[in-house]
């Protein structure tokens, strides 16, 4: 791997000193000040629908996105993409139904939610599975795989790059929600630009290789070299069926996960708990645009890569030790032919989705301990200032624990995207299935909700490790549950196992809710779902835009 030049190293410190620099300067701004805790928290009232839909993205696309979706575009294609379409859509329905239900009742944390929908109990048990979730499989995955990528391409030492990477973050974080939307506005912007001259000089690459130049003909030639990586839908018998199972990424357990990541998740509803309905929803489509962009920073360049190394491009770059492909090289490798200064540029876009991950994670985790465990539990008569000092001891604390955890994880053994959805979906279907029977039917209680957060956690415990023959609980798994027949194994089409365990999970809470009806259900009615025709004109096109890609490249 060449190492990064004098001039890469230039841009990538233009970089920090714009993040890092405002970062602190709002902080000790801040310390003269009086500081509440939703302000700190929240940012309450003070972010711009661009800040709001900015800092989605730039919490949501990490080292695991940039490494391992253009790995994917490289293995499979075109079609990993569906990650990113179908979150667009996934947005548009939690701006429309879920942001009203949350904002009409001042719900500033998940935990909170679940305490006036149900009861203490419900929400502590949760408290503790998020804080568990974060801390052990999200934070330190993300520390783990920046810090393996920025070694990887700047060849600096590992420890070192991970210990940069948490102090970095740390510094973002410590001002609060304010100071990580705002500085995350910086982060997508230098995310996007890297990104994207990344994607242009691969394609360009194609080009020159094929004795043409320009984006369009280097596009052109991948459609036609590398035409089975452009389908978005596979049939049965593809060799990448089981990973991205036809029909089941449109209809399937696709939508359990985003609902349950987007709608449901303190991580990524904070940035909008703190705004109006009218803003929150703006942000949250303005996110929905730029997740539509997305695959052309993170797949695009798998897919050149892909068609270079058919071309006998970096035969030798793209093997492990072992001797075998590693798809996982293919970012890395396109990074390291780029220019000095673009590389730079890309260096510093990649840490930018990594820092901002981290800084959005630790901001999450420090709000649920501080407002729903230490605030509950352990000082109810805390004051403003005491609850945000304990917020940015909670964010030192944790991003300490994943810098000594992390190496333990087995993350890059895996995968990380792999690690983290894996460990993610023995808890999305019955966590989904208490929030989404909590908004819409008024005869859940706290009992049934009971049943499927911890229930439903056990039952893919047991799906994954007692009948392993029997469900198969790998993300979006072709079919969750065989039927055996005199002619065959029949599987149930469209259902994995987390929408298996989903549909068990509200089959207990509709018979427990029949039994004794709650009397905690929400105030919800027809005009709370209502939006501006300005919000309305953009989800069409949302919608119109993800119905063609899939229709052109089905």
């Amino acid at each position: 791997m060449q190492k990064l030049q004098v001039i890469d190293y230039v841009v990538f410190f233009i970089y920090f000193i714009i993040v890092a620099g405002y970062g602190y300067w709002i902080y000790q701004r801040k310390k003269t000040q009086e500081t509440s805790s939703t302000d700190f928290f929240l940012a309450e009232g003070s972010l711009t629908w661009w800040a709001i839909g900015a800092s989605l993205i730039a919490s949501n696309i990490s080292a695991e996105q940039f490494i391992g979706a253009s790995g994917d575009g490289f293995a499979m294609g075109l079609a990993i993409a569906t990650y990113e379409w179908m979150a667009a859509a996934t947005l548009i329905v939690v701006a429309v139904f879920f942001m009203p239900i949350y904002l009409k009742n001042r719900i500033f944390t998940m935990p909170q939610f679940l305490t006036q929908r149900y009861n203490n109990t419900v929400a502590m048990i949760m408290a503790i599975f998020w804080l568990f979730l974060y801390v052990l499989v999200n934070l330190t995955s993300i520390l783990f795989l920046g810090a393996l990528a920025v070694s990887t391409i700047s060849g600096l030492n590992f420890t070192l790059c991970m210990i940069g990477l948490a102090v970095f973050a740390v510094i973002i974080t410590l001002g609060g929600m304010k100071v990580i939307g705002y500085t995350d506005v910086i982060q997508v912007f230098f995310l996007i630009l890297g990104g994207l001259a990344t994607t242009y000089l691969a394609i360009n690459l194609v080009s020159a290789e094929n004795g043409t130049d320009g984006i369009l003909n280097g596009f052109n030639q991948m459609l036609t070299q590398s035409e089975d990586h452009f389908h978005m839908i596979f049939p049965k018998g593809h060799p990448h069926y089981a990973s991205l199972p036809g029909l089941t990424v449109l209809i399937g357990g696709m939508w359990i996960v985003n609902l349950n990541y987007w709608g449901c998740n303190q991580y990524i509803t904070q940035r909008a708990l703190g705004a109006d309905l009218k803003t929150a929803r703006e942000g949250i489509l303005f996110a929905a645009f730029l997740k539509l962009l997305m695959p052309i920073i993170v797949v695009l360049p798998g897919i050149a890569a892909y068609t270079l190394y058919q071309n006998g491009l970096f035969q030798q770059e793209m093997l492990d030790a072992s001797g075998e492909v590693n798809k996982d090289h293919a970012y890395p490798v396109l990074l390291n032919l780029l220019p000095a200064g673009l590389k730079g540029l890309s260096f510093a876009a990649l840490t930018a989705a990594v820092v901002a991950s981290l800084a959005g994670k630790a901001n999450s985790i420090s709000t649920i301990f501080t407002l729903d465990i230490f605030k509950k539990y352990i000082s109810p008569t805390a004051s403003e200032q005491k609850l945000v000092r304990v917020g940015r001891v909670t964010i030192w604390v944790s991003m300490l624990m994943a810098i000594l955890i992390s190496p333990f994880m087995g993350i890059d053994k895996k995968g990380g995207f792999q690690f983290i959805q894996e460990m993610t979906g023995l808890v999305s279907p019955g966590v989904f299935a208490a929030f989404i029977m909590g908004f819409f039917w008024k005869k859940t209680n706290s009992s049934g909700a009971l049943f499927a957060i911890v229930g439903g956690f056990l039952l893919s415990l047991f799906f994954k490790y007692v009948l392993p023959d029997l469900v198969n609980l790998e993300f979006l798994a072709p079919a969750g549950f065989a039927v055996k027949s005199a002619e065959g194994v029949y599987t149930i089409p469209f259902l994995d196992t987390m929408g298996f365990v989903f549909l068990i999970c509200v089959a207990v809470m509709i018979i427990l809710g029949l039994q004794k009806p709650s009397t905690k259900g929400l105030a919800i009615d027809a005009s709370m779902f209502k939006t501006s025709s300005g919000f309305a004109f953009g989800a069409i096109v949302v919608v119109a835009v993800i119905t063609f890609l899939y229709a052109y490249f089905w």
